[in-house]
């Protein structure tokens, strides 16, 4: 693959579609973030929890079509390295990332498992997974490879589905292997080594309407169309609201673990 202007660009594993971290653990590829695309509320909500803790080498990994990537460019950033393993997916990033114009940006068609020696040398200290750790079967294994490969001090920055009783038609169709609490989360981040400074549930307001679609209704389908409407009138709210409290549950789980 060609690589951005003055990055670099990483060649797919042989089969994309089923990529794996390296032991043989089909990871995510992609197929649930075109719907969330419209989604840019959401995401500057996502981003805003992160920021404060955001260091200037970062690394997205499943970054997808590059929507939550063209967010993390509007801070100051020296390098951000793309990872996606999705054939699909990876076609319509590095279009995108074309179009930044920076030459910090870098993508790579793989895992995170399989470029983490060569993102070693570049010193990363945030590591980005949002809507992704749920597809890696071994996500302790996981989280210690961003471990090893984070820069002393370094962080990482976990959005994860929350809570088993929610998992339905759609995360099996997409291929979640789980849905989180918040406490296994942070006791996995503690197996891999790393010290948790921040953790919080997050989007109270979509538990109830995520619990009917997809439990009790049975969909396997993210509408584009809902996601903009929720979107659009929910988040606002839904952003305030948990500004000013702690929601005791929700339907995503924000975890930063920083590398001790």
């Amino acid at each position: 693959m060609d690589s951005l202007s003055g990055g670099r660009a990483t060649e797919p594993p042989a089969d994309p579609s089923a990529s794996s971290s390296g032991d043989g653990a089909v990871v995510y590829v992609g197929r649930d973030l075109e719907a969330m695309s419209f989604a840019e509320n959401y995401h500057r909500w996502i981003l805003d929890r992160f920021r404060p803790y955001l260091g200037r080498r970062l690394v997205e990994v499943g970054a997808g079509s590059g929507t939550f990537s063209e967010l993390l460019l509007e801070g100051v950033v020296d390098s951000l390295d793309l990872v996606e393993p999705s054939e699909a997916m990876y076609r319509l990033l590095e279009e995108r990332a074309r179009s930044f114009g920076r030459a910090a940006v870098a993508t790579h068609h793989t895992t995170f498992g399989q470029v983490a020696d060569r993102l070693r040398d570049s010193a990363p200290d945030s590591v980005i997974y949002v809507n992704v750790l749920e597809h890696v079967e071994d996500d302790v294994g996981e989280l210690a490879t961003v471990h090893q490969t984070l820069s002393p001090g370094g962080r990482v920055f976990l959005f994860v589905p929350a809570f088993r009783w929610l998992y339905g038609a759609f995360d099996e169709q997409v291929g979640h292997y789980r849905r989180y609490t918040e406490g296994e989360l942070v006791e996995k981040c503690g197996r891999a080594g790393f010290r948790v400074v921040a953790s919080r549930y997050f989007d109270l307001f979509g538990v109830l309407p995520w619990w009917v679609k997809y439990r009790l209704l049975k969909s396997d389908a993210l509408e584009p169309g809902a996601v903009k409407l929720y979107d659009r009138w929910v988040v606002p709210v839904a952003r305030r609201l948990e500004a000013r409290r702690r929601p005791p549950l929700g339907k995503n789980v924000l975890v930063v673990a920083e590398r001790s």
